[in-house]
């Protein structure tokens, strides 16, 4: 039997992100990919045109299900969009077990729509967070949860190691959107160590849906029993050859 990844997250409606990003990036690592869907979007690569959050009660019945078929080996969230909804994910994980959790926090789409209340990131902070195995923050998600501007290479370390001391998780701060050099680098702190990720930066590629595919691919091979900071290095090549591969 395949290893089962759990993604918690929204459905896009355009088919390049959330739910159908995270189970496209399972079944081509060959994990079996469950689901817990958060909000239902009406989305293209352009915009989100609407948002419906699903009762929060839902969402903890979608996780329970998954986990009286068959427990995951590895779980992520995507977008979560209320405290509400949060909380019911933290109460579920709380007693889960030793699951790793990682965090994916999307608070806006690329064309500006809040994916994420403002009263929702003090929850993922106060109680989502210390309880992930990783946090995997974009630049301007990085400066949301530091209180700190990043513009250079050297910014994006410190703002890792600024996270993974606030919160006690592993912080893999990604620099797709740092503009600087030829190549997109994250950086990774741990509690044994740092890494850091380079690739080739992809210009003029639609990057829709790139970040949840990274996580849900970390994810993958987490589940598939890689340890940490090899799955990122993994997912990492996966999300270079899945971009190219659609250019």
């Amino acid at each position: 039997m395949l290893p089962v990844a759990l993604t918690i997250a929204g459905s896009d409606s355009g088919g390049g992100a959330g739910i159908q990003a995270d189970l496209k990036a399972f079944a081509r690592l060959k994990v079996h990919g469950a689901t817990a869907i958060t909000c239902i979007t009406a989305q293209n690569r352009k915009a989100v045109l609407r948002l419906e959050p699903c009762p929060p009660e839902l969402v903890r019945a979608q996780i329970k299900a998954v986990f009286a078929q068959s427990r995951p080996r590895a779980a992520k969230t995507g977008v979560l969009y209320s405290a509400a909804i949060i909380r019911e994910v933290v109460r579920f994980f709380e007693n889960a077990g030793d699951v790793p959790l990682v965090v994916d926090p999307v608070m806006a789409a690329t064309s500006g729509r809040v994916l994420l209340l403002p009263s929702a990131l003090r929850i993922l902070e106060r109680e989502l967070l210390p309880m992930a195995a990783l946090v995997t923050p974009n630049l301007a998600e990085a400066e949301a949860l530091t209180g700190r501007r990043i513009r250079s290479i050297q910014d994006l370390r410190a703002a890792a190691r600024s996270i993974q001391r606030q919160y006690g998780c592993a912080a893999l701060v990604k620099g797709g959107h740092c503009d600087h050099g030829n190549h997109a680098t994250d950086f990774l702190c741990t509690d044994e160590g740092e890494w850091s990720f380079s690739a080739p930066r992809i210009k003029h590629v639609s990057l829709h849906g790139a970040g949840c595919a990274y996580s849900a691919a970390i994810t993958a091979w987490l589940a598939r029993g890689r340890p940490l900071s090899d799955a990122i290095e993994r997912a990492k090549e996966y999300i270079g050859e899945e971009v190219l591969g659609c250019a």
